[in-house]
């Protein structure tokens, strides 16, 4: 327990340092894919609740895995529900992600529902996360302190109330959520349009003047779209998927084959 509890108080430190930060994520229920997501050096595995299938029992066990390789665990909830952030902090996820934050009250509303009393309303549960009541002590008195907040930015109102947003010191890191933002700007889908762009800046310069982690997610990552990205301004990336992975793998394949099967039979 005091290994894991350090090691989220250093990521903790790091979000707010604004330093380099690398997660992955997975969108499918199974922990095996997440230790190999584990062995590629990032920083903490995320996980997609809000647009997969993946069950609370399978969130534990990717929380798990992910732990058994020394790796932190982030879920991004599906929406703003306090059972399902108290059910997945006692599973022992060392923060959550939160998606569609555009107002002051809804960061406010979750950082209650994070923290023990007195700084929030967190109910006191013996759960993996206080493993099982031999840790209990240690977990609750380091929780508030080394527990991660993320809030994705993903709507023009949200964008409109960045700077409410980053009045909260417990938000550690905000993620922009480029595709819904094009939506709310009634463009869905064209992230090169430039009010999207502007939209994007305006959120990364609010959170390098209240010196705050800034990052987005990369569909195809790879040595020059991470620098490329870490220059403009991001500084923790999320490295595409397993979904992403199996989609451009199956998507090459395909061409492989059309190709092959075009090609003039040789006698």
């Amino acid at each position: 327990m005091n290994e894991l509890i350090q090691k989220r108080k250093v990521l903790k430190a790091k979000f707010q340092n604004r330093e380099k930060i690398f997660g992955a994520w997975t969108s499918f229920g199974q922990p095996q894919i997440s230790e190999v997501l584990a062995k590629s050096g990032v920083d903490f595995i995320g996980i997609d609740i809000e647009h997969s299938t993946i069950s609370q029992e399978q969130s534990q066990r990717i929380i798990a895995a992910s732990h058994s390789e020394g790796i932190l665990c982030l879920p991004r909830i599906a929406t703003q529900n306090e059972e399902m952030t108290k059910r997945l902090l006692d599973s022992g996820a060392d923060g959550i992600i939160v998606p569609m934050v555009s107002f002051a009250k809804e960061v406010e509303q979750v950082i209650s529902w994070m923290n023990y009393p007195p700084k929030g309303k967190r109910s006191f549960g013996v759960a993996r996360a206080q493993g099982y009541g031999v840790d209990f002590d240690q977990y609750v008195q380091s929780w508030n302190d080394s527990a991660i907040l993320i809030v994705q930015t993903e709507t023009q109102q949200g964008v409109e109330q960045i700077e409410r947003i980053l009045s909260f010191k417990e938000v550690d890191g905000v993620m922009i959520g480029p595709y819904d933002l094009s939506g709310s700007l009634g463009i869905p889908g064209q992230l090169e349009h430039s009010s999207v762009k502007e939209h994007c800046a305006i959120v990364s310069q609010a959170c390098q003047q209240h010196q705050t982690s800034f990052g987005t997610h990369l569909v195809e990552p790879d040595l020059e779209s991470m620098e490329n990205a870490l220059q403009e301004g991001y500084s923790f990336l999320v490295l595409a998927s397993d979904v992403f992975v199996l989609w451009k793998w199956s998507q090459s394949i395909k061409s492989a084959i059309q190709t092959i099967n075009k090609a003039p039979q040789q006698v």
